[in-house]
């Protein structure tokens, strides 16, 4: 029987040597470090989203909510690290820039799967895994496909629309979880579910905010290094993955 250690249960030797700088600059490798970490907490992300899609599908919401505040927990520690990459200052980036040619977040495949699976069908299909992603329904549809199994008057083309076009709100959507809200006693596991999907879209809307007050801070409004930049990602920041779960509370 093999002897199992720290290293080599983590692959440790593989997993530090994958910090390859191009450059001899200091900060480099915190700005690699940075996304690396990142990619590995969406691949988590992706994950968790992908049980707690297949719970809800199988009306387990009770045991979704745990799933879905563990992405959202995931997602406030991204957050929070873009506080260690505003360490590096405007004229440390412009230092080793170059080196990255075109390469950019913006071409992230897991990023992309995040948001579709989530409900975002709007943006670039780059890699495999967003592309598979488009064709299954997101959370945001099997959320809506629960509901209408509990009950709910969920519309007809809501609960069986094109899945890879994007998602338009619909007022009959907004009315039927607006039900849920006024009488959350009686659709108690659909009102829980509900404000943990918010607490998610909030979570993610968060870190678009500070993600775009760090590309503001450290380029300014300079075109990424992938075409895209300050004014591309401010553009994302009124996007809501459940619409209808932020709009019903006007008309409560």
């Amino acid at each position: 029987m093999s002897t199992i250690t720290y290293d080599s249960y983590l692959a440790l030797d593989q997993l530090l040597a994958a910090q390859q700088p191009i450059s001899d600059h200091h900060d480099e490798p915190l700005f690699i470090v940075m996304h690396q970490t990142k990619e590995l907490w969406m691949r988590q992300t992706i994950h968790e989203l992908g049980l707690a899609i297949e719970l809800i599908r199988a009306d387990r919401l009770v045991e979704s909510y745990k799933t879905l505040a563990r992405v959202s927990r995931i997602q406030a520690v991204m957050t929070l690290s873009w506080d260690v990459l505003q360490t590096m200052t405007a004229t440390d980036y412009l230092r080793f820039r170059r080196v990255l040619g075109t390469s950019s977040g913006f071409q992230s495949d897991q990023f992309r799967t995040v948001e579709v699976m989530l409900g975002f069908r709007d943006g670039p299909r780059h890699g495999p895994a967003t592309r598979a992603a488009a064709e299954r329904p997101s959370l945001w549809d099997e959320a809506n496909a629960a509901a209408h199994r509990a009950g709910l008057p969920i519309p007809a083309d809501a609960l069986a629309r094109d899945w890879p076009a994007p998602y338009a709100p619909d007022g009959r959507v907004e009315d039927a979880w607006r039900e849920v809200y006024r009488e959350e006693a009686k659709w108690w596991p659909l009102y829980q579910l509900a404000e943990k999907l918010v607490d998610l879209d909030e979570a993610f809307a968060v870190w678009r905010h500070k993600h775009v007050m760090t590309v503001s801070r450290i380029i300014g409004h300079k075109q990424g290094t992938g075409g895209t930049g300050v004014s591309y990602l401010e553009a994302t920041l009124p996007k809501r993955a459940f619409p209808e779960l932020w709009s019903l509370r006007t008309a409560l």
